[in-house]
């Protein structure tokens, strides 16, 4: 438990201060946020803040985590350098893409293709190692699971390992793709993203509290290290809560996509590791929202240019939350909002999750 408050405190300390640093260095280089033309008209006036922030939220979480076990003197387990190379990983696929934008002054960074191509070979070798046998612990537990599970593994539904990695491919690409989708307005990514990785960090305390230590039961949770994957929850937690006070309207900086794909490929390896990869629709709902809001808005337009010639929408623009801008919301108004949705949801997540073991009671 101390090494959850250590790797929290520091990375907080870390982004707090760094951010700091980086909106001065990022200013000077020139490291400026190019604008979309077809969202709203009030987003211009932000052209030019400095973005690729999520360098050091990356950075504060990799010194909280390794900073917190050199303290407590405890070895990483393979669950956490798995959990930090999808994280880590899906960043550097956002680092490209933000530096591109920003060398080529444009508001498209990596063609989508490419993007798609980084993002799948991240998630595969991720899948890959945390199905591996070579990352068995004592008892043989794999860092993941072939079968797919909701709060715990469904023991009825165990996929082959082509259909189990790609499954976990498709999470890990849904997932950071939803986030980066969600990362529109000034704060509103990062503070959803505080409350689901804390509701994590909870998860991972309590299948650690609860652990089959080697007969597993229907009272206890067989996961592999739940109290590292804590660590790393805390140290991202705390990393996005120093970043948030910058990152707050009006933004001083913005987290880029190198933020938002390590935040989304992190959500989907906690759901992974923790085998809880149905209850990531629930915590993170929001981020959901954001997607279904999306793939609507472009499948009916498609549809109905089809039939009629002319495409109509659902929203006045996608993701949702411009559309809410566009009728006329401040965009602090729609954050909070949209942070209250967020909350409901992680509460709802939580109390399903816990009633369900008090249920098995």
């Amino acid at each position: 438990m101390r090494a959850i408050l250590l790797g929290g405190g520091l990375a907080l300390l870390v982004s707090l201060l760094g951010t700091r640093v980086a909106i001065r260095r990022f200013t000077q280089w020139g490291y400026g946020q190019e604008i979309r033309d077809d969202g709203p008209t009030s987003h211009h006036t932000k052209r030019g803040t400095p973005t690729m922030g999520g360098v050091v939220i990356i950075a504060a979480t990799l010194i909280g985590y390794f900073g917190a076990k050199v303290i407590t003197m405890t070895a990483p387990s393979g669950s956490a350098w798995l959990l930090l190379f999808l994280f880590v990983g899906m960043g550097l696929v956002g680092f490209l893409d933000d530096f591109i934008k920003i060398s080529k002054q444009r508001s498209l960074g990596l063609r989508s293709k490419a993007k798609m191509i980084g993002q799948t070979v991240i998630a595969v070798v991720f899948g890959f190692f945390a199905l591996s046998p070579m990352l068995e612990d004592d008892h043989g537990r794999t860092p993941a699971s072939e079968k797919i599970s909701f709060l715990r593994e469904i023991q009825w539904l165990s996929l082959p390992i082509i259909l189990a990695i790609a499954l976990i491919w498709l999470i890990v690409t849904a997932t950071s793709n939803a986030v980066n989708l969600a990362d529109g307005l000034d704060g509103l990514a990062t503070g959803a993203c505080v409350m689901v990785f804390g509701a994590y960090m909870l998860v991972n305390i309590w299948q650690n509290n609860q652990f089959c230590q080697e007969d597993p039961s229907a009272t206890c949770y067989n996961v592999r290290d739940p109290l590292d994957l804590a660590v790393i929850a805390a140290a991202i937690t705390g990393a996005c809560f120093g970043f948030l006070w910058w990152n707050a309207s009006p933004a001083a900086i913005f987290m880029g996509d190198t933020g938002s794909l390590a935040l989304g490929g992190a959500l989907a390896g906690f759901a992974i590791l923790t085998r809880t990869e149905l209850l990531l629709i629930i915590l993170g709902g929001m981020f959901v929202l954001e997607t279904v809001s999306v793939m609507l808005q472009v499948t009916w337009f498609k549809a109905t240019k089809r039939v009629t010639g002319v495409g109509r929408r659902i929203f006045r623009i996608a993701p949702i939350h411009h559309h809410f801008e566009m009728l006329g919301w401040e965009q602090v108004t729609v954050v909070i909002r949209f942070w209250i949705i967020t909350g409901l949801f992680v509460a709802t997540g939580l109390g399903v999750f816990y009633a369900e073991w008090v249920a098995r009671l």
